[in-house]
C-alpha cells in the first residue's frame, strides 16, 4: 500500500474510511503535512501503474459507455479521485474518457458536499429542470449525489446493499448489467434506461 506503510498504519484502516471521500481530506486526519495537492496527485498517479493488474471494471460499465458515446448523450465522471488517479485507470482498462469530468482537486469540499455534482451538472450544460442520474458505489459518494437533486442508482459493487440503501440510492443494484441505455433524445436532452433493480 502506498500510503499505509508510509505512515504506519494498517492499510486496511484507510481502505474502511476512505472509499468515495477525497484522499485529501483522508490524509489530513492520519498526515496533515502531506495533506496537500502535489502529494496526493503524485500518489494517485502511481496507483493504476502499481496495482493495475488488480483492476476489475464494473460488469455492464463498458457496454454502458459505448452506447452513451455512440448516441453522444452527455455524461460525465464525477469522483473523489485525482485526475491522474481517473485517468490511469481509464487508460489502463481502455474505457471511454467522457468530455467532461469534475476531479477532486476540483472542489472546495468533498462527497458528500453536493458541489462536485452541482459543478458536473454545470459543466454538461443542464439546467436545473433536467433529470440527472448519478451512479455512485460509495454512501458519501449516494448523498452527494441526492443533496444536489439528482436521482441515484446505488451499485453494490464496494458497500453492501443495506449501506447504499441506507445513504438514500433511489435504486440499487449489483452492477451495470442491470442497466440498459435505451436511447438520448438531443431536442428534450433526456436519456431512456431501464433499471431492474436487485
Amino acid at each position: 500500500m502506498l500510503i499505509g506503510g508510509e505512515l504506519d498504519i494498517d492499510p486496511n484502516t484507510i481502505l474502511t474510511t476512505s472509499h468515495g471521500r477525497r484522499s485529501i481530506d483522508v490524509l489530513k486526519e492520519y498526515d496533515p503535512e502531506n495533506a496537500n495537492w502535489d502529494y496526493v496527485a503524485n500518489i494517485e498517479g502511481m496507483i493504476p501503474h502499481r496495482y493495475g493488474q488488480d483492476a476489475r471494471e464494473i460488469p455492464g460499465s463498458r457496454r454502458i459507455l459505448s452506447a452513451l458515446r455512440e448516441a453522444r448523450a452527455p455524461w460525465a465522471i464525477v469522483t473523489s479521485g485525482t485526475r491522474p488517479l481517473v485517468s490511469g485507470w481509464l487508460d489502463l482498462l481502455e474505457l471511454a474518457h467522457p468530455e467532461q469530468m469534475v476531479t477532486a482537486e476540483e472542489v472546495e469540499v468533498g462527497k458528500p458536499d453536493p458541489a462536485c455534482y452541482s459543478l458536473g451538472r454545470t459543466r454538461l450544460g443542464l439546467s436545473a429542470d433536467i433529470p440527472i442520474l448519478v451512479i455512485e458505489d460509495s454512501p458519501a459518494g449516494i448523498k452527494s449525489g441526492k443533496a444536489a437533486g439528482c436521482n441515484v442508482l446505488g451499485l453494490t459493487t464496494t458497500h453492501p446493499a443495506k449501506d447504499v440503501q441506507e445513504a438514500g440510492a433511489d435504486w440499487i443494484v449489483e452492477d451495470l448489467q442491470s442497466v440498459t441505455f435505451e436511447g438520448w433524445d438531443p431536442k428534450t436532452r433526456r436519456m431512456m434506461l431501464q433499471i431492474d433493480p436487485s
